[in-house]
This record gives C-alpha cells, sequence and structure tokens, in this order.
C-alpha cells in the first residue's frame, strides 16, 4: 500500500514539473500572472509570435504620435475654453433674432480702417458680401455685422497675424460682446501644437472656420468652411475635370498621394506612415521631408530616396489620372488638397481624424468622399478597392457638382456660409438636405419661393410629376401712344386663343394710363391688366398673379399664331428647366476685339432665345429678382434689351444647359418702337452695341461665360413632310 502511495506521489509531481517547463513560459506572458499589471507600459503589442504578423512599420515610428509634449484631447478642450468663453452659445441664446425680424438678412461689413492693411483673401471675402444681395451699407438694418480686422491667419508667427485684436473690437461701438457677428478664420494656433487659439476672445460671436474641430465646433452656430489659398478666384473659378466621357470612372491609378512629410511635431505621425502603402503600381504614395529651413536637422534614413521618388511624379498628372486621392491632415485638420481633389474628380479619402467637415450641417459628404482613420491606414487600400465601380461614378459626379455648387469660387463659400446661418433665422423656411445635396444647388433654391421639391422646375422627373397644363401669357407694352395698337390685339387674340391659356397679364410701362377695359378685345380667357414701373427688370418680377407654372414672356410687337404658341408649350412641358420660345443669338468671342460678342444671323448654333416671345418656369421670375444683387439689376435697367440676355445667362448658370429652338413660320425681327422710327438704323445700332457691352459686363459678373452652345431644333412630326395634312397636328405652322 506504502508503495503505491509513492508511485501516485512521484506521478503527480511528475506532472506538475511537465506542466511547469512546457506551459510556464507562456503562462507567465500574461499580466495579471506577473504581477506587474500596474506597472505595465501602454505600449504597442510584441507578438508572441513574429512570423504569423508581418511588421508593416516599426513601432517606435507610430508611437510618435503620441508624443507627451503634445496637448492631449482635454487639454486642447481647456484650452479653447479659456479663449473662447461663450464656448455653450446656441442661436437661441447668443443671438439676436430681433434684428433680422425688422429689415430681413441684412449684412453690414465694418468700415475698413486706412492704417490697417488687410490680406488678399480676407479683401475677397469682404467683397464677396459687399457684391452679395444682402449687403447693406447702413448698420441699423443689419442682422448679421462683419469685422473689417483681418482675423484669417491667427498664427503669432504669421507675418499677416493682426495683434491686439481685443482691444480693438471692444473699442467698436457695434461689437456688443460678439452678438450677431460673423468671424471668419482660416489659421489658427502655432507652432508646435497649432490649437484652436485665435489670440483674443471671440465672445458671442459666430465662427466660420477651416480646420474645425469636432470637439470645439458648435453645432447649429458656428459654420466650417474649407481651407483655401489666396489664389482661389473671387468669383466664376474653373469647372471641375470630370468630363462626359470619363467612362470607365476607374482610371490608370487607383490611390495616390504627394506632399509633405513631418518629420516631427503634429500631423508627422500620420504622414510618415503613408509610405506604406505604396506599391509602385497603382498605390502612388510619395512624401518629402524637403520643406521648411532645418529639414536636414531632423532628416532621417528614408529621406534621401524618398526625395528622389518624390521628384518622378507630377503632381497635377496624379490628381487627373487617378480615382481616390488621400487628403491627410496637416499640421492643421484641412488641406489645399481636399478642394483640389473635388475639382480634379479624384474622391477624396480623408484622414483626417476630428475634423468637422466644410459645410457639414448642409452637405452629406457620405456620397462624395470616403473618410477613413489615421489609426487603419492599412485598411484603405483594401476598403477603396471593394467600391463598386457604379458607386465610384456617383462619388465622382458628386464631387463635381459640390465643386462647382459651393467650393470653386470664394463668392461661393461666402455665400454658402450666409445661406447656412439664413436657414437657421427660420427653421420652417430653410432648404432641406435634398435640396442643398441635388443640381443645382442649395444657392440656387430660394427657400422664400417654396421649400417643396415639387414647387421647382428642376425636380419633375425624380419626383415622377409634370408642371400645370395651363399657361401664362406675359405681354410687356411700352408704346408710348397710349393707344391699342393693330399688332398687340391679333397677338391678344392669337393667344387667347391656345386651349392651353389659363390668363393674359399686360404689364402696362408707359407714360400715359392705360385704355379704359372697353378698348381691349374681349377674350375667353381672364385679361389684366399691370400698372409697370417702366424698368426694363419689371418683366421679370414675381408677380402674384402668376399662378400657372409657366410663363410666356412676349414683346408688344410680336407675331406669333395659336399654333405655335401651343405647340411650344407642349415642347416647354417636357422641358420645364429651359427656356423655349423662338427668336434665337448665338454668342462668340471675338479674338480681335478680345471681348464678347452675338449675332442674330441664322446659324447652325444658337445659345440665347430671347423672351419677346418664349416660354420659362415662373421660378426664374423669382430668382431674377430675389437672387440677383440689385446692382446687377440697376445695370440691366441702364442697358436697353439687356434683361433677356440677363435672364439668358441666369438659367443657363443654373441649368448647365442650353435653350431650345422651336419652329415658328417667320424670322423674328427687332421690331423698333414707334417713338424711335425716324432714326431706326442709330437705334438699332445703339442697341446692338448695349447688347454687347452687357454680354460683356454680365461675363464680369459671374466670372466666366454662363451660356451652353446648342444645334438643336425641335419641329413637330411631319414638318414640311409630303403627306396629307389631315396627317399633321400643326399644318398652320407650314403656312407663309
Amino acid at each position: 500500500m506504502q508503495t503505491r502511495k509513492k508511485y501516485i506521489f512521484l506521478t503527480f509531481l511528475a506532472s506538475w514539473l511537465l506542466l511547469f517547463f512546457f506551459g510556464g513560459d507562456q503562462l507567465r506572458r500574461f499580466a495579471f500572472f506577473s504581477g506587474r499589471k500596474a506597472e505595465a507600459r501602454r505600449n504597442w503589442p510584441h507578438w508572441t509570435d513574429r512570423s504569423l504578423l508581418k511588421n508593416f512599420a516599426d513601432p517606435e515610428e507610430l508611437q510618435r504620435d503620441g508624443d507627451p509634449s503634445l496637448l492631449s484631447p482635454r487639454e486642447r478642450r481647456a484650452a479653447w475654453l479659456s479663449v473662447y468663453k461663450s464656448s455653450r452659445c446656441r442661436m437661441e441664446s447668443c443671438f439676436d433674432f430681433s434684428r433680422c425680424n425688422r429689415n430681413g438678412f441684412k449684412v453690414f461689413t465694418y468700415p475698413r480702417e486706412r492704417d490697417q492693411p488687410i490680406s488678399e483673401s480676407y479683401g475677397k471675402i469682404l467683397a464677396s458680401i459687399e457684391r452679395s444681395r444682402y449687403y447693406t451699407p447702413n448698420p441699423e438694418e443689419a442682422c448679421l455685422f462683419i469685422l473689417s480686422i483681418d482675423t484669417l491667419d491667427r498664427d503669432h508667427l504669421s507675418a499677416q497675424y493682426v495683434r491686439n485684436v481685443d482691444e480693438k473690437i471692444h473699442g467698436f461701438p457695434l461689437w456688443n460682446g460678439g452678438r450677431n457677428h460673423l468671424i471668419f478664420n482660416l489659421y489658427s494656433g502655432t507652432w508646435p501644437n497649432y490649437t484652436g487659439d485665435l489670440g483674443f476672445d471671440i465672445g458671442q460671436a459666430i465662427l466660420a472656420k477651416a480646420s474645425f474641430d469636432t470637439e470645439s465646433f458648435r453645432p447649429g452656430f458656428d459654420v466650417s468652411i474649407p481651407l483655401f489659398s489666396k489664389d482661389h478666384p473671387q468669383r466664376g473659378g474653373e469647372r471641375g475635370w470630370l468630363s462626359q466621357d470619363s467612362v470607365p470612372p476607374k482610371k490608370k491609378y487607383l490611390l495616390v498621394f504627394k506632399g509633405k512629410r513631418y518629420l516631427t511635431g503634429i500631423g508627422s505621425g500620420t504622414r510618415n506612415a503613408l509610405h506604406h502603402i505604396h506599391n509602385g503600381k497603382d498605390i502612388i504614395s510619395l512624401t518629402t521631408c524637403k520643406h521648411g529651413k532645418d529639414w536636414e536637422k531632423h532628416k532621417d534614413t528614408r529621406c534621401d530616396k524618398d526625395n528622389v521618388d518624390y521628384e518622378k511624379f507630377d503632381y497635377q498628372e496624379l490628381l487627373h489620372n487617378s480615382t481616390f486621392c488621400i487628403v491627410p491632415r496637416g499640421r492643421r485638420l484641412g488641406s489645399f488638397r481636399f478642394l483640389e481633389a473635388l475639382q480634379a474628380a479624384c474622391i477624396p479619402v480623408l484622414l483626417s481624424d476630428g475634423w468637422e467637415l466644410p459645410f457639414s450641417e448642409a452637405i452629406d459628404w457620405s456620397k462624395a468622399a470616403v473618410v477613413g482613420s489615421e489609426r487603419l491606414l492599412l485598411q484603405i487600400p483594401s476598403a477603396v478597392r471593394c467600391i463598386h465601380p457604379e458607386r465610384v461614378l456617383a462619388f465622382q459626379q458628386q464631387t463635381q457638382f459640390l465643386w462647382d455648387a459651393y467650393f470653386s469660387s470664394v463668392d461661393k463659400i461666402v455665400h454658402t456660409t450666409l445661406e447656412i446661418i439664413k436657414d437657421r433665422l427660420s427653421p420652417h423656411r430653410s432648404r432641406s438636405r435634398f435640396l442643398w445635396n441635388t443640381l443645382p444647388g442649395g444657392l440656387l433654391v430660394l427657400p422664400d419661393f417654396s421649400t417643396h421639391p415639387g414647387d421647382f422646375p428642376f425636380y419633375y422627373l425624380q419626383h415622377g410629376s409634370s408642371p400645370s397644363e395651363k399657361f401664362t401669357a406675359f405681354i410687356r407694352v411700352v408704346s408710348q401712344g397710349g393707344s391699342l395698337s393693330q399688332p398687340i390685339l391679333r397677338l391678344i387674340q392669337a393667344v387667347s386663343g391656345s386651349q392651353y391659356c389659363a390668363q393674359i397679364l399686360v404689364l402696362w410701362s408707359c407714360e400715359k394710363p392705360p385704355p379704359p377695359s372697353g378698348k381691349w378685345p374681349q377674350t375667353t380667357v381672364p385679361l389684366t391688366i399691370i400698372q409697370g414701373r417702366r424698368k426694363l427688370s419689371d418683366r421679370f418680377f414675381p408677380y402674384t398673379a402668376i399662378q400657372t407654372d409657366a410663363v410666356l414672356s412676349l414683346d408688344e410687337h410680336t407675331s406669333l399664331s395659336t399654333s405655335e404658341v401651343d405647340f411650344a408649350f407642349v415642347v416647354w412641358r417636357s422641358f420645364p428647366e429651359r427656356i423655349v420660345g423662338f427668336p434665337a443669338l448665338s454668342h462668340f468671342w471675338d479674338p480681335e476685339q478680345g471681348r464678347w460678342g452675338y449675332t442674330s444671323k441664322w446659324t447652325n448654333e444658337l445659345s440665347i432665345v430671347l423672351t419677346a416671345a418664349a416660354f420659362y418656369h415662373r421660378y426664374y421670375h423669382s430668382l431674377f429678382t430675389e437672387y440677383l444683387p440689385a446692382g446687377l439689376r440697376e445695370l440691366v435697367d441702364g442697358l436697353a434689351t439687356c434683361e433677356d440676355i440677363l435672364m439668358n445667362v441666369l438659367v443657363a448658370a443654373v441649368t448647365k444647359l442650353p435653350p431650345i429652338k422651336v419652329t415658328q413660320r417667320k424670322q423674328h425681327k427687332d421690331t423698333v418702337p414707334q417713338q424711335v422710327k425716324g432714326t431706326a438704323g442709330a437705334a438699332g445700332s445703339r442697341r446692338f452695341s448695349q447688347r454687347q457691352d452687357c454680354l460683356d459686363q454680365l461675363v464680369d459678373w459671374f466670372g466666366y461665360m454662363p451660356l451652353v452652345s446648342s444645334q438643336l431644333r425641335l419641329d413637330p412630326v411631319l414638318f414640311k413632310d409630303q403627306v396629307s395634312v389631315l396627317r399633321k397636328k400643326y399644318p398652320r405652322l407650314e403656312r407663309p
């Protein structure tokens, strides 16, 4: 029995010894087994078997992002609160709505001080506001105030840094603690931490800032704007690079980056790791550390090779030939390459954790950009490879829309900022995200007209609806005789005979009062006289009497038949967002004179349909009167026959489409009014010259030529075919 117990004991002891030698080494690897859990370093993992997991980066390199010299998020937040005392501001608590209720949304810019220079970029911002429809020179009418002090660059190491801002703004009688003020900023903080410190207390002011941190951003109060360079155009801007034949959507390179690599400090961690995804084939990731004064002092073993590879590729060529573009953070969260990628239709892949994206309150960036994580850089290549080609094309198209609608010029960036703030004042009349993220964009969709997409001419097809089946004829009368001429009587009879005519409105713009009702012809539809102000822009005023979607704009000397009116209206109902009419012009560039011109000769191209006989949607009356600034309408009132060109330019700028010409029995002629018959030649020459000047000035205001040329004319089926007249729907169109 004793012997048996000895064997059992020896067996048990041997088992413990085996367990200790073969399993104890593994058990000691667990922190709870070592007794040193509290003292264990929070470090990158040391894998038990390095052969099972390949090292993509040196752990020391990856730990640079956790440099203890950099501020933690909590410390950054504390620094922000120390400067921005009103960090909990909301529109309801820090904005005086009563100022906007009195005179509407008006913006006042402080007078500029002679001894206070401003940067080129801030000068563009102020110019954009002062040429907008919201500007007022009277501070008593203002709802929003803009400082004349340049606050764009708040890096105290910069030559454009303005000192003693606190003292200056507190001396302004309108400051009122920053209430109802809007402050623009592109650069904040300085080396090495680049915090959000602006160097002065903004009080209760709204902050429109680039590189906004989500921790500091006040939702519903602040506005995140893009970082743009001093060379960004004031207005107009270049078109996007995506062309109609860019199919298939995938290009030579899948993913590219070419830019600076920071060797130390904030932002260095992400850019230092970018070389790991470079494969030299469809993924090109190039960095250079050759920048700054003392780069050689900090350069590492990769610098020389990186600098050589960096020069092998052209940045613009990479943008043109890549499907995705990496947009990593720089020293600050935003970078110039964000707008560069949008313009190039290179889908941005964002690597900037905590960045409040530009205009995120209105723009749905999930349709135009890939938002990645700095910590998951190595997953980016496989993630973008999984995106279906159809979605890639949708992404590219959305980048072009957003670029053109909101980012291609300083004007659009500033106006988008103002429109977002204006929408907050009347939430019940604000634009939906659908309107902001769908052509033609939020800037061109006026919520004062409607907030329902079905009321605009752009969304009928998307919603499966159609415009109303009737139109309003709008006839402008300017003859000074005070009596009704035969041409206008015939025109009223022809228009009223249309089965689609709902009413006739006559805009009486004469010195003498209109004839009494008994003198007007009897019609089957209501006829209403509107007393005008004798301004050319009056014909595009949004009169409440116009209730139909379609407006037929006519001059008193226009000659049309009922068949022509019926056919043109049927065509317009298929293209409700365009101008559809009869007399057409075409524009051209005159290289000898260095200016734009137009011709009324019959050619194979057209880009303007005169509103002397044309259909369009009534929304364009609201857009003409409320969207265009007063100065532009005054220009039109001062130049004869300029209002119809402005309407064509406006519609083309909105739709990016040409007008449509339809069949007409007789060639349209510019009829000379009776009061200038004796000097018809001189008047015609003067009108032609004024139209040329008008076109040039409109192009200067828009910043580009919006008109689009077309070679399309629409005729009825069987038009002038040798078939029976009974088979033709509009046989009278062929009669002389």
